[in-house]
């Protein structure tokens, strides 16, 4: 029997109680306390003296610049409770939560504020906003966790005096479930725990947990092209994605009718990834499972990476499918072991595993097919502990990566993907692209690389970089992402696997899509937005000026 509902006249199947917000500066609100073997490392890698940068009271902010007519028409749209200039709400929407963002709201003053929170309800509530914006003038920067960490989701202004920050939280619901099809529609704003809750109360799970899943938002992992750490076993979010509704300033757009098509190119592609720069995507229709009835772990060391990687193709080339795979390189295995206190413990490059299944059998088949390869490629058998330890501490690096800064340390990632045979190349261009930058600002940085996400074709890299932070930490932090982002167009790795492209990736774009890509997006953007009100500065460059110096 199929139990569907639809928004509208019916209403949601359920609307989730609202959601915790991340602090104005830190990702999340209590402070991660360093584990074990922490102080040992931060010792290490502060030989002289240390540059911390602590949290500091509430920042001033940039005066608000929306004048009473707009605000009065936007009230007019959501009523007046939800639309705000008040600074408490404007300090939470600053924009991501990138080192660069937390840095700038450690060491800034006043900081740039959206001049106005708006939150919509509904889609309707959405497209009226956009109209109003649309007269008025008004940049629109949609904002669901803002847990961007690429410049994403900053109040920016582009070529407008003013713009809102506009808030999907109220939109959080799930508004229909087709159990038949195992499809559910979401509202954009509704969290990664709010949907795993809604539909775990009926026995169904979406199976998307990236790292930032604890504020992340569903339009937010369509709008950037999420990769959840169980991305082997469910797919990328892209691959989830059945359906969008979309608000945009030029009209409304549906895309995706039918589990396949061949009615010209697949719309949902051109908004998957999109940033906000088109439209806001308002309400999600994506796959579901029933939740795992069985889920067993396992965890290997191999002699080296190299052996690793070589042992992941494999298995993924077989065809097997354990739900979450990750590898992590000699260096990052040694480093994972001295933070939990286990100095002399672990060797080598380390695998974790988590497999599912409709029955425990089910499970443990999987775990016996990947470990056969494993075993032909040099693995040795950890148990299973090592892998329930990373899944029970998986969200919890973003936020000690702010008390690394409270002492002085900088800890900071990045991410690419390519093809298995040009993955070695890609992983030792980038490290050292890394290294000799952090080296050449006077530090001793450590980089530690891992594979999480893995395809028949290829895999991600995973880069996680810790170093003494310097006098100048933004200036640091920016040369070696710059560094680390010309040796991955160099090496052919595309400039971003999963965090998106956003401001800070906006540069390398065309190096990847090439000048033409480019002047496709900036030709969408001109339809579906022509007075540029969409996240500007986000994923579509400026065209040039006739003088070539840029509009």
């Amino acid at each position: 029997m199929v139990a569907t509902a639809h928004s509208g006249a019916d209403g949601p199947l359920a609307v989730p109680p609202p959601a915790p917000r991340s602090d104005w500066d830190a990702w999340g609100v209590e402070p991660a306390r360093l584990p074990p073997g922490a102080k040992a490392l931060v010792a290490a890698l502060l030989p002289g003296k240390a540059h911390p940068v602590p949290r500091r009271p509430r920042p001033t902010l940039t005066p608000s610049r929306l004048d009473e007519v707009a605000l009065a028409a936007l009230a007019e749209v959501v009523g007046s409770a939800h639309v705000t200039r008040d600074d408490e709400m404007r300090a939470l929407h600053l924009g991501g939560k990138s080192t660069l963002d937390l840095l700038r709201r450690r060491q800034d003053d006043p900081q740039a504020a959206p001049d106005a929170v708006v939150s919509p309800g509904d889609h309707a509530e959405v497209a009226a906003i956009l109209a109003v914006c649309g007269e008025h003038g008004v940049a629109v920067v949609p904002f669901g966790g803002g847990t961007s960490v690429v410049g994403g989701v900053d109040p920016a202004r582009g070529a407008h005096r003013t713009v809102i920050a506009l808030d999907l939280s109220r939109t959080a619901a799930l508004l229909s479930l087709d159990e038949t099809s195992l499809l559910a529609t979401l509202g954009a704003g509704t969290t990664g725990p709010q949907a795993e809750a809604m539909l775990g109360d009926r026995g169904y799970t979406i199976g998307h947990f990236p790292q930032s899943f604890a504020y992340a938002s569903i339009g937010g992992y369509a709008a950037t092209r999420s990769s959840g750490q169980a991305s082997r076993g469910y797919g990328r979010f892209d691959d989830l994605v059945h359906a969008m509704r979309i608000a945009t300033p030029a009209g409304e757009l549906t895309v995706g009718r039918a589990p396949a098509s061949a009615a010209g190119p697949d719309l949902r592609q051109l908004f998957l990834g999109s940033e906000g720069a088109f439209g806001v995507l308002t309400e999600v229709t994506v796959r579901i499972r029933p939740v795992p009835a069985a889920t067993v772990y396992g965890a290997w060391t191999f002699p080296d990476f190299d052996s690793g990687a070589a042992a992941l193709r494999e298995v993924t080339q077989r065809g097997i499918r354990p739900t979450v795979l990750r590898l992590s390189d000699e260096t990052e295995t040694r480093v994972n072991a001295a933070m939990g206190g286990h100095l002399t413990r672990l060797g080598g490059a380390l695998a974790v595993a988590t497999f599912e299944g409709a029955t425990p059998a089910e499970a443990e088949a999987t775990r016996t097919a990947v470990a056969e390869i494993f075993s032909a490629h040099g693995a040795r058998s950890r148990g299973e502990d090592p892998a329930r330890s990373w899944e029970r501490g998986r969200f919890a690096s973003p936020a000690l990566r702010d008390t690394l800064m409270d002492s002085g340390v900088l800890a900071e990632t990045l991410e690419t993907a390519a093809v298995w045979a040009d993955l070695p190349a890609l992983k030792t261009a980038v490290t050292s692209a890394l290294t000799e930058s952090l080296a050449a600002a006077g530090t001793k940085p450590l980089v530690l690389c891992h594979v999480s996400h893995v395809y028949p074709a290829g895999a991600s890299l995973y880069f996680t970089v810790v170093a003494a932070l310097t006098s100048d930490p933004a200036a640091q932090w920016q040369t070696a992402k710059d560094a680390a982002s010309r040796a991955i167009s160099q090496a052919r790795g595309t400039i971003t696997h999963h965090h998106a492209v956003g401001r800070d990736h906006l540069p390398y774009l065309e190096a990847e899509i090439g000048p033409l890509g480019t002047e496709v997006l900036r030709a969408v953007k001109a339809v579906l937005d022509p007075r540029g009100i969409m996240n500007p500065g986000v994923l579509v460059a400026p065209a040039p000026a006739p003088d070539g110096s840029g509009a």
